[in-house]
């Protein structure tokens, strides 16, 4: 296929310039009136003092350890392209949240124009932080690929640790600011206050709008940057070994894929067509057509990726095990979407439970958000043992090369959901019409969706992208003397349990973490309503900024210990206990997080749509003792669903990728 880094950069150039070209048509789409831009802009102010705040605290860490690389036997080239990977990760996450915080006000004004013209609006903004993170993952893989080529793979590593440390300080970071805003505005505004979300009179109302992009946005570029970056370079790692002709195969299935999920892109459309194929998954109504435009979008992403995979693989098995990836990816999509939509048995059964009072729903929502790892589980295990006996290591390389492949499309599905949120946010607090809020709940509930369905997808991704990555550690041994790694070596044993023990560890840390953070929202709101006269009546507007600040400095100064807890883990196991029990880490902390995560992101998002069901009037509706007991299993399942389980995903990998490092090292 020609040569294939000259292949891979014009694909990644071609993503960041279509890219812009979306960016600057949503930029030029009308803003609305002045209130409208008033919030937008207090939206924007707070996010974008987050992320400043919250890189500065990346930076000093990312610096320390650029310096630490360097002066190692990883050498300078190994430390640039750490800066590299963290540089290209943190960019990717900014510029799409600076394209959403802008996108939402202009999707609430399009609003005005019907439901398609409002879509339409939402996806290219989304689309935007898809392609911008694609773009920058190619470029930098080719970047640092010809700048110190691939006989040695080193600066390749480092440059995937470089992404996993922006990665897990952007999920947890982003994750906690949203949880606990979101979580302290709901128990004031909601359960004392009693005024509904996105009320201008709640003074955390702001906070929890630029939560979302933050979290949803921001973090979850980074978590598939990264993910996109070490999988390559695992795969890369692999074929080294087993085949090294077919080294720069899964570059060119990213720029295949890339190329076709531009493509795909324009099919992206509110049509009867959309609706007759996939009414069966998304449902009849407003909301289901639009699931059902961006479901076809990712479906025509599939299809395209998988007949330019044709051109790329010649070896038959191999084209098998990529097919096989882009399998995985849909199989996850349909399974979320079963245990997370309202249209089916799991959400409407905590709905149901919901009448018993509040303890029924919790244990119905914790029973679920269990269950829910079993199908995933099972996809994961044919899809690993399918692509083995299709092509063998190097085959469950390409296969999980492929599943990533479509890491575009499935970003800008996820991304489309904070801008809805906020679009919705903006036409409450602006009081407009109500059909036109109509069609921003419409999108809202879309958008609900979306964040559930693209987490479960990188849940999956992360936890075939850390085998791959503890394969690629296991082949660092393959000389020499090799590593002793069978199960009745105690060294191996004790790691595993040390390993399973660190993603209950980390959700612990994050998990409260979002409760102290939200107590001091939660103080902060209660203030305002007590010492601000006349915020209840209207009269009076509430110092939203105050609660941004509290909130912002809570979650920079929470995330900082847990989010160095998988860099620290594995260099202590690997000093204390050595690389056999290292490596046992490595599968502990795969099997639990892989659970941990999918039970929090599936359980959690299966209880916002329950309320959500109640809040559609069924089951007494808003206000009734099922919805109250809703509001509470929400709110455990807020930190579940946006801070600790998506969070657990670049944990998994960052420890992979460190004890890649490590071996190498010594």
């Amino acid at each position: 296929m020609g040569n294939p880094l000259l292949i891979s950069f014009i694909a990644a150039v071609f993503s960041l310039f279509y890219a812009g070209i979306l960016a600057s048509r949503v930029l030029s789409a009308p803003k609305g009136s002045d209130k409208m831009q008033s919030i937008a802009k207090a939206i924007q102010e707070g996010s974008s003092a987050f992320l400043t705040k919250q890189y500065k605290t990346v930076a000093i860490v990312a610096v320390f350890l650029a310096f630490a690389i360097a002066v190692s036997p990883l050498g300078i080239n190994a430390a640039i392209a750490f800066v590299v990977g963290a540089t290209a990760s943190a960019l990717a996450g900014v510029f799409g949240m600076l394209i959403a915080v802008r996108a939402n006000v202009r999707v609430a004004d399009a609003a005005h124009k019907g439901l398609s013209p409002a879509f339409e609006l939402a996806f290219k903004g989304g689309a935007v932080t898809g392609f911008a993170v694609v773009g920058l993952a190619l470029l930098s893989l080719v970047f640092i690929s010809l700048l110190f080529g691939t006989e040695d793979l080193t600066p390749l590593i480092a440059l995937g640790f470089g992404g996993s440390l922006i990665s897990v300080f952007a999920r947890l970071g982003g994750g906690i600011y949203t949880k606990a805003a979101d979580v302290g505005a709901d128990l004031v505004g909601k359960v004392e206050a009693g005024i509904p979300e996105d009320d201008p009179r709640n003074p955390a109302v702001i906070a929890d709008n630029v939560g979302d992009n933050v979290g949803d946005d921001a973090g979850m570029a980074a978590d598939l940057f990264e993910t996109y970056v070490v999988t390559v370079v695992a795969a890369m790692l692999l074929i080294t070994v087993a085949n090294p002709a077919l080294i720069f195969v899964p570059l060119l299935l990213g720029a295949v894929a890339a190329v076709a999920s531009i493509a795909a892109s324009f099919t992206v459309r509110i049509s009867s067509f959309s609706k007759k194929m996939l009414s069966w998954l998304s449902g009849k109504d407003e909301a289901g057509s639009v699931m059902s435009a961006l479901y076809i979008g990712l479906f025509s992403s599939a299809i395209l990726a998988s007949l330019g995979f044709l051109f790329v693989i010649n070896d038959s098995g191999l084209r098998l095990s990529a097919f096989i990836g882009i399998g995985v990816t849909i199989a996850m999509v349909f399974i979320t979407e079963y245990y997370t939509s309202k249209r089916f048995r799991p959400v409407k059964a905590i709905a149901q439970s919901s009448t018993s009072g509040h303890g029924t729903n919790i244990i119905t929502g914790l029973a679920y958000g269990m269950e829910a790892t079993t199908l995933p589980v099972l996809v994961i295990i044919g899809g690993t043992l399918a692509a083995f006996f299709a092509g063998g290591l190097v085959g469950v390389a390409i296969a999980v090369a492929a599943m990533l492949s479509l890491a575009g499309m499935i970003i800008a599905i996820d991304a489309f959901g904070p801008i809805t949120d906020n679009a919705g946010g903006i036409a409450q607090m602006s009081d407009l019409p109500a059909d036109v809020r109509n069609i921003t709940d419409h999108l809202d509930a879309v958008g609900n969706t979306t964040k559930a369905v693209t987490k479960g997808y990188a849940i999956a991704s992360a936890g075939l992208a850390a085998l791959v990555l503890f394969v690629a550690y296991l082949e660092e041994f393959g000389e020499g003397e090799g590593l002793n790694f069978v199960l009745n070596n105690p060294y191996v044993l004790v790691g595993i349990l040390a390993g399973a023990a660190v993603p209950y560890l980390f959700a612990a840390f994050a998990m409260r973490a979002v409760g102290k953070a939200a107590g001091a929202v939660v103080e902060e709101v209660r203030r305002q309503f007590r010492e601000i006269p006349g915020i209840m009546e209207g009269t009076a507007k509430p110092d939203y900024a105050r609660a941004v600040s509290i909130v912002t400095d809570a979650a920079i100064r929470e995330m900082v210990v847990p989010a160095l807890l998988p860099v620290v883990i594995p260099v202590a196991i690997w000093f204390l206990l050595g690389p056999e029990a290292l490596g046992g880490a490595l599968i502990g902390v795969i099997v639990t997080g892989l659970f941990v995560a999918i039970s929090m992101t599936s359980g959690g998002a299966a209880w916002d749509n329950a309320k959500k069901y109640i809040e559609e009037g069924n089951l007494g509706g808003k206000g009734s003792e099922a919805h109250k007991a809703a509001i509470t299993g929400d709110t455990v399942g807020d930190p579940y669903k946006d801070t600790a389980g998506p969070a657990i995903n670049p944990v998994i990998k960052v420890m992979n990728v460190v004890a890649l490092l490590l071996a190498r090292f010594f």
